[in-house]
């Protein structure tokens, strides 16, 4: 017999689940209206508050045995799912856990760690050389070697944006106008 507190982390892992499971479906043509607001989405998939989810998934609230059966039905899942242990893949059961590696440590940690990585995959997949051009662009900053941060790179002089340019050639003003600019930081 599951006792009560196992049945209900096996519920909210599985709760979790579905909801990897709908950004996956969700995402497979990703844009910017696609990738907004998924977590209010799957809320209102499975008929419930943004708010009552976003407490479902921070455990100050557990999901009842109505809940569980909800979600079960507005998720295509066989009734009684939700209360059913369920390993992607490896067969592992919560009695029996796998065991943990030094590369974990590069293992998503989080619902947004795994959205992440998940957006990443998926467009990489789909465009394997210009997602790899991109996201080395994107992070080029944090793969350059901790050697090259140590020397100090001399400043690039200040261009001037009232430089007259020929009209045919506004983007040769834009990428002068941008030498010098740092790009801006996301706040935290």
């Amino acid at each position: 017999m599951t006792s009560a507190s196992d049945l209900a982390q096996i519920r909210f892992d599985n709760a979790l689940a579905l909801f990897d499971e709908f950004v996956r479906n969700t995402i497979k043509h990703p844009d910017a209206a696609t990738l907004r607001g998924l977590e209010g989405r799957f809320a209102e998939k499975v008929q419930i508050q943004p708010s009552y989810w976003s407490q479902i998934k921070s455990r100050s609230r557990q999901i009842g045995e109505r809940l569980a059966r909800q979600f079960e039905l507005l998720c295509r899942k066989p009734n009684g799912w939700m209360d059913q242990v369920h390993t992607p893949g490896t067969g592992t059961t919560k009695g029996n856990p796998a065991p943990s590696s030094a590369d974990d440590s590069h293992a998503p940690r989080d619902d947004d760690e795994r959205f992440i990585v998940g957006l990443v995959l998926t467009y990489y997949r789909r465009h394997p050389q210009r997602a790899r051009t991109r996201l080395l662009d994107l992070l080029g900053e944090v793969l350059t070697p901790a050697a090259s941060e140590t020397r100090a790179a001399p400043a690039p002089a200040p261009v001037s944006v009232t430089t007259a340019a020929p009209a045919g050639d506004a983007h040769a003003l834009w990428l002068r106008s941008q030498s010098g600019v740092a790009p801006l930081r996301q706040k935290k």
